[in-house]
């Protein structure tokens, strides 16, 4: 069966993301090793079904080793099996699984499947976005360390902080209209946004870096420690917030 890029990241994601399903409904592991075989079984599901798809793309995941060659190649797919291992191992619906496809380091086409939801959004088929929120924005943060730049916005323009567990989730979670932003920073790495932005923009929402610079991905250092994902609506006052905290 032939597939586009996109409709290939979502049925890859989709799949990955019942894999893991299926691992968790087999109660057969123990809250951390649960993790630790969902990040490996996805893994290597991901690879091989793109190895079979595309064998002349170069691929960066969470979980492999990143090879240099990747970095000429003008295709890369930049892959997390398992995005909020965390929230996966304790059977929460806040983890996610993101499988993008770049073009010269711009994300083209991506997937985030959201299997505790079972939802999964892709750039072809992106929703279209719920009528504005009329009361209070809501700004989603991590669980575990929500940054001093969302806390700075949200105080700014009297915004409601909702922590959740995935970057994945997070971000489809404005696309959804669970929140008007996402904001990040303080660490994470190229497969952490990649699928997210591709889907993000795809359905309209804005997506950057907190300087307001694009997301560019396959770089030597994977090392992409900020985003802002919001509705286009917001992003100037968002942005313009977060750069008077730099000055």
């Amino acid at each position: 069966m032939s597939f586009t890029d996109a409709a290939l990241a979502r049925r890859i994601a989709d799949t990955a993301g019942r894999l893991l399903l299926s691992l968790q409904d087999a109660a057969l592991f123990e809250k951390k090793s649960l993790g630790v075989a969902g990040d490996q079984v996805a893994h290597r599901f991901i690879m091989e079904a793109l190895a079979a798809q595309r064998p002349q793309d170069a691929v960066l995941s969470e979980e492999g080793v990143a090879d240099p060659a990747r970095l000429k190649s003008e295709r890369v797919w930049i892959v997390d099996p398992l995005d909020g291992t965390r929230e996966y191992s304790e059977h929460r619906t806040d983890w996610a699984v993101h499988v993008a496809l770049t073009l010269k380091g711009v994300p083209v086409a991506g997937a985030v499947a959201l299997p505790g939801l079972d939802l999964t959004l892709s750039s072809d088929l992106p929703p279209a976005l719920p009528p504005a929120h009329r009361g209070a924005p809501r700004i989603l943060v991590s669980r575990t360390r929500p940054p001093k730049e969302a806390e700075a916005v949200a105080k700014r323009l009297g915004a409601t902080l909702i922590p959740m567990g995935s970057a994945g989730a997070k971000s489809m979670g404005v696309l959804r209209g669970e929140a008007e932003a996402y904001i990040h920073s303080g660490g994470q790495h190229e497969w952490d946004s990649c699928a997210p932005v591709a889907v993000a923009t795809a359905a309209g929402l804005h997506a950057s870096r907190i300087d307001g610079s694009p997301c560019l991905y396959n770089k030597p250092d994977t090392s992409m420690p900020d985003l802002v994902i919001c509705r286009k609506e917001l992003a100037e006052t968002i942005l313009g917030i977060l750069a008077e905290m730099r000055n």
